[in-house]
């Protein structure tokens, strides 16, 4: 059985009117700072913006989609989340992104512990993004996260309330590991394993 803060983790669009306390969102980006990465360069960053700062939450809210800024706006939290695409001797870190999720990984496994929720968004607006924030080009910018504690479905409009409250659905094992060669089905024969 996988643990309860991977299962019960959940993109959700309702978020209550609650904030998240300095000491609460720090311990977010505390559990990004552990994760491991290529050659420990460590290459996340993250520009982040409570909802009670309003000029900068507003800042990051404005280069959103505006399918999302309709329900994210009432996120306690916003964060851009960042890649540096070199390692600090100026190679290319060809691993960067992916030491970056493994960050955001993190932050959403510990979200889950403290009873906080997230939802990552790549509809925005990366290069107003670059140029309100003054991101440097050599940092790839990955997504906006908003983060919250839950609130209730019924705030949201129509088609989103359905998503929301739709069950959520992940692919069998057999489509997504193989074995010898790509698509060759890997052997799964434990009980133990959900494989719904």
């Amino acid at each position: 059985m996988i643990h309860a803060f991977i299962s019960e983790r959940r993109s959700i669009r309702a978020f209550a009117n609650k904030s998240l306390g300095d000491e609460t969102t720090l311990k977010l980006f505390e559990a990004a700072r552990w994760a491991s990465s290529s050659r420990n360069e460590q290459p996340w960053r993250f520009i982040v913006a409570k909802r009670e700062e309003s000029e900068s939450f507003e800042k990051i809210l404005s280069c959103l989609h505006e399918s999302n800024s309709v329900w994210a706006q009432h996120g306690a939290v916003l964060f851009i989340t960042l890649a540096k695409k070199t390692f600090s001797d100026g190679r290319p870190n060809s691993h960067a992104m992916h030491d970056t999720g493994l960050a955001e990984g993190n932050i959403a496994l510990q979200a889950t512990a403290l009873g906080i929720f997230l939802h990552q968004m790549g509809g925005i607006d990366r290069e107003k993004i670059r140029a309100q924030f003054e991101i440097p080009d050599d940092f790839e910018i990955i997504s906006v996260t908003v983060a919250g504690y839950p609130g209730n479905p019924e705030m949201l409009p129509e088609h989103l309330r359905e998503r929301e409250l739709q069950p959520r659905v992940r692919k069998n094992l057999e489509e997504l590991i193989f074995s010898d060669k790509f698509g060759k089905q890997y052997s799964i024969n434990h009980p133990g394993l959900n494989r719904d």
